[in-house]
């Protein structure tokens, strides 16, 4: 698993969109709201096409 910070991540609604982002890609993911990240489990090109999708909702993932 590929670990994101998600700072503009700040309650449930957020962490809601994100799952149902990923979820809808078939992506296999893990949305935590305490530490404003998401784990994403995948090759290089699925993690891209997760932090393009992401920034097209208004989230913006840096890579730990």
């Amino acid at each position: 698993m590929t670990k994101f910070d998600i700072k503009e991540m700040s309650c449930n609604h957020c962490v809601d969109r994100i799952h149902k982002l990923l979820e809808g890609l078939n992506i296999n993911h893990e949305v935590d709201l305490s530490s404003k990240s998401v784990s994403i489990d995948g090759d290089e090109a699925t993690l891209n096409q997760a932090v393009e999708e992401l920034a097209d909702i208004g989230f913006t993932a840096t890579r730990k």
